[in-house]
Formats: C-alpha cells, sequence, structure tokens
C-alpha cells in the first residue's frame, strides 16, 4: 500500500509538471522507478562542482532503456512539455546535468542499475550500460586479461558522462581521447526513440554525441575497445625549473605516439608545482613519507615555480624488469629535466588507474571532499602554452594556488573532427586544468569568490590576447558565447539539434538551446 501511495504521488507529481496528458503512458512510464523522495532529489540538486543548486520536479531510475524511451517520448509529444537530464556519478561543476522544477533527472549510475558488462573477449571490446562506473568496466574486463585503451584520472564517473565530453587523460596522445575509442553506441534520442549508432551505421548521430554534452541523447549503451592489460606500472615524476624546456620533453615524448611501445612512455601527464605540499595532492599518492628528498630543497636551488613531468612504463606477463629499466634510461636521457629530481615507484596497474580514488577517500575522512570546486578546463593551442604560462601562472595565479594545476599536451590526429568536442586549430594542443577547491578557512585567497574571480580573469586575459582557448567540459551563460565556442562547428550542431532533439527537450543545464514547448505536438 505504502509503495502505491508513492507511485501515485509521483504521478501526480509529474502530472502537475507536464499538464494534460496520455495517463495511460504516464504510468507506463514512471512504473515503480519514478521518485520524489525528498533526500533523493537534494542528492542530485547538487554536482561536484557544489556551486550552483536546482532541484528538479522528480527522479527517475531507470531499469532498462525502455524506461527511458517511455519517458522521452511522454516529453516530446506532450503538448505542455518537460525537460530532461541524464546524471551519472554527478561529477559535472556547474549544473550540467541538472533541470528545474519544470524536469526530470534520469538516474543512471547506482546499484542494480542497467544490465551489467558483457566483455566480448576475441572481438576485443565490451558493451556497457550508460550509466556504468568506468572503474566497474575495469573490474569486468580485467578478468579477461584486457582494460580500455583510454582513460579519465579519476575511474569514479559514468561511461556516458565521459563520453559526452570527450575523457581525456595521460593516455590520450597515444590513443585518443575516450571518444575516440568507442566502436558503437546506443542512444535514446530526443523523440524517444531508441537508434544504434556506430561510424558506418547512422555517422551522424554517433559523431554527434560522442562529446556531444548530453544534446542528442541519452546514451544507453557503449561498445568501447580493448587491449591485453598491463600488470604494473613504472611510475615517474621529473622536475623541471624552464617551463620551455617543459614544454619540450612533453611534446618530443608525444611525438613518440607512432612508435613501438619500447621506445615510448604510455602515459604522459604534468602539472606546476608552486609549493611542496602540491607534489602529494588529492590527484595522486605518490612519495611516502620516508622519502628523505624534499621538494623545498629543489626549489631552493631552481626558483618558486617548478613544473613536473609525470610519465609511465607498463609492465606486462612478458616483461623483462631490465628490459624495462633499459628503455626508461634511453627516453630519460634525451630529457633535460633537474638530474636530482628522479623519483620512481612501482605499482599494480589498477593501483595507478584508481590512485585519485584513494586520496579521495582520506579527504573524505576530514570532510574535504564536498567543498566548492571552481574548476576550470582549458585547451590551449601549442603556439601560445609560453604566453599562457607568462600571463597566467605568473601572473594571475601570483605564484599561489589551492589544487594541482595539470598541463600536458595531445595530438589533435588522434581526434575525430566529426565529433562534437571543439578543440585548438593546431596539430598539438595543451589541456591546462585548474582543479582547485574553495576552502572555509582563513585564507583569503582559497574562497569561492576569490577563485571564481581568478577564473574569469583568466578567460578575459586569454580573450584579450586572443590566445585562442576552448573550454574543456565547457560553461556559458549565453547561446551567443556557445556560438562563439563551436564557431565554424555551430551549424552542423545547431542541424544535429533539430534532427535529434527539435523541442530542445535534453540537457537544457547546459544552458545551449531553450526548450521549444510551443511547437506542435508530435507523433512520429
Amino acid at each position: 500500500m505504502v509503495a502505491k501511495l508513492l507511485l501515485l504521488t509521483a504521478i501526480y507529481h509529474l502530472i502537475v509538471i507536464v499538464g494534460s496528458i496520455d495517463h495511460h503512458l504516464l504510468v507506463e512510464t514512471t512504473s515503480t522507478h519514478l521518485s520524489i523522495n525528498k533526500t533523493e532529489m537534494e542528492s542530485v540538486s547538487r554536482d561536484f562542482g557544489n556551486i550552483k543548486i536546482t532541484q528538479p520536479g522528480a527522479i527517475l531510475h531507470p531499469s532498462s532503456t525502455q524506461d527511458i524511451v517511455n519517458l522521452l517520448k511522454l516529453a516530446y509529444e506532450s503538448p505542455e512539455g518537460f525537460v530532461v537530464s541524464a546524471r551519472g556519478h554527478g561529477h559535472s561543476i556547474n549544473g550540467q546535468a541538472q533541470v528545474g522544477e519544470n524536469g526530470v533527472v534520469v538516474q543512471m549510475s547506482g546499484t542494480s542499475l542497467g544490465p551489467a558488462p558483457i566483455v566480448l573477449e576475441k572481438l576485443m571490446y565490451v558493451d556497457v550500460w550508460g550509466g556504468e562506473l568506468w572503474i566497474d568496466v575495469l573490474k569486468s574486463t580485467l578478468k579477461y586479461g584486457l582494460a580500455p585503451k583510454s582513460w579519465t584520472d579519476y575511474l569514479y564517473l559514468s561511461v556516458g558522462g565521459t563520453i559526452s565530453n570527450a575523457g581525456i587523460s595521460g593516455q590520450a596522445f597515444n590513443h585518443g581521447p575516450q571518444i575516440s575509442n568507442i566502436h558503437e553506441l546506443e542512444v535514446v534520442i530526443g523523440k524517444g526513440e531508441v537508434v544504434t549508432c556506430a561510424e558506418d551505421k547512422n555517422s551522424e548521430l554517433f559523431h554527434a554525441v560522442l562529446g556531444g554534452l548530453g544534446q542528442f541523447g541519452i546514451i544507453t549503451r557503449a561498445r568501447i575497445a580493448l587491449e591485453p592489460s598491463p600488470q604494473r606500472v613504472r611510475w615517474i615524476r621529473i622536475l623541471y625549473s624552464n617551463f620551455s624546456g617543459f614544454t619540450h620533453d612533453q611534446e618530443y615524448l608525444i611525438s613518440l605516439h607512432g612508435q613501438p611501445r619500447s621506445k615510448k612512455f604510455d602515459y604522459i601527464e604534468g602539472f606546476v608545482i608552486v609549493d611542496e605540499g602540491l607534489i602529494n595532492n588529492w590527484r595522486s599518492s605518490f612519495f611516502s613519507p620516508s622519502n628523505p628528498i624534499k621538494i623545498s630543497s629543489i626549489a631552493a636551488d631552481h626558483g618558486n615555480v617548478l613544473y613536473c613531468l609525470e610519465i609511465t612504463k607498463n609492465y606486462y606477463h612478458h616483461s623483462d624488469p631490465e628490459s624495462i629499466n633499459q628503455e626508461v634510461e634511453a627516453l630519460l636521457k634525451k630529457l633535460n629535466y633537474i638530474p636530482e629530481s628522479v623519483f620512481t615507484t612501482d605499482l599494480p596497474y589498477v593501483d595507478f588507474l584508481n590512485r585519485v580514488h584513494k586520496a579521495e577517500l582520506k579527504l573524505r575522512s576530514k570532510g574535504l571532499w564536498d567543498v566548492p570546486h571552481p574548476w576550470l578546463n582549458l585547451f590551449v593551442p601549442k603556439s601560445r602554452i609560453d604566453d599562457f604560462n607568462k600571463g597566467v601562472f605568473k601572473g594571475i595565479l601570483g605564484n599561489k594556488t589551492s589544487g594541482p594545476i595539470l598541463i600536458y599536451p595531445m595530438n589533435k590526429n588522434k581526434w575525430d573532427e566529426e565529433t562534437s568536442v571543439v578543440t585548438p586549430n593546431e596539430d598539438v594542443f595543451y589541456l591546462v586544468a585548474l582543479l582547485r577547491s574553495a576552502l572555509h578557512s582563513s585564507d583569503k585567497a582559497q574562497t569561492l569568490e576569490r577563485l571564481s574571480d581568478e577564473n574569469r580573469q583568466i578567460l578575459s586575459f586569454c580573450k584579450d590576447q586572443n590566445i585562442g582557448v576552448k573550454q574543456y567540459l565547457p560553461h556559458y551563460t549565453t547561446q551567443q558565447e556557445w556560438i562563439d565556442h563551436h564557431g565554424e562547428k555551430w551549424h552542423k550542431f545547431s542541424k544535429r539539434k533539430m534532427e535529434f532533439d527539435p523541442r530542445h527537450i535534453l540537457a537544457t543545464g547546459q544552458r545551449i538551446f531553450v526548450p521549444d514547448f510551443n511547437s506542435k505536438t508530435r507523433t512520429s
């Protein structure tokens, strides 16, 4: 009886949202998976950014693709209309997966949601539910000695969420982003139709959804390319005091992407160090407390700002440790780092991939995880990275920060220009990620207001200096800003929107298109 009362309450609540609708379809749509539970509503009203709070009208917990089909079909065909947004692990920064009272959040990630991953060992791919977390994808594939090729630094993100943006990490120079390693997708478009798409099948939708910010459909299944999994990782960090030397070596290393594995590293990232604490930040646990080498002693000799190159070499069952040592030594000999700054550790492959989560648990225990995160992620063209360093790292930031600052280059030829992602128009471009946390402390430099203001200063500097940056995980408040962001891709992007989500009901938290609730009901 209680369950029925809850269901009737939820149905009534959705009726209020959409007005006059087909009640039989509504019952079929919601089943027992529609919720207006107060605790759940409060949970999905926030995201990792912890900056924007927006409570939805209801939450759908789908048990299958059909549940999502029914909901989107209802939203598309109802005269009044309502908006729908898919939510994975809720790791967006500016409310991109949120909706208001006139909307339903589809909670894609969670226990017992969707089918389990299916690994096709001989064909070297895995089929997964769109809400599956990457950590669970990894666990499934490792049973067969396989693993996806490209990652994000944090594995507790949903497959659909990262595919909707690009999915990048230190493997991107070699394998491209995660969206370059997808064979096929199943998508429920804004008309409430299920479409299977790939490079050679419904390719327009396939390319639209990859990096499409959730604008064209909800990803319910992804077919992900696999490769043999390493067993262990040689993890190396080396330091630079000269920015030009640092970027020169990074660019040299990513130029080796076409070489045999023995002649290149498997992972290349980097970050800026302005104090000793940032060498062991929340992104990783690298140095042990007993490590006798102090970063401060190196910084004293080479300046206050250092740049850290982070690289790895993978071990396999057949790998000879001595050969690994020789390969690493041969590569390091060609680099111009501070000689006494080589830090090395070996660890299992899974531990390396999951390094951020271990640090997350420590921060959660101290109450330092659920704080505002005014992150800013930028793609900076290679030709202007030195100007960016001078104007931002040594200018606006003033050698102060409250979180990691990543910086590493990628090869544009590893990205498919047909997808919806926007990158600088140069053969090599850098990710610069300011992953900062706003803390309640006496330090005014760490407040949300101060960090948000610095982000605005950085964007203004880049615009004034015509540096040509593109936001990764973009956030804009006007359509003109989105038009400027997409540039020559805007026409295709907006055309695809009209084809696959003509009433603009999907992912309105991105603030790209305004919902069209005045158009006539579509019953195609």
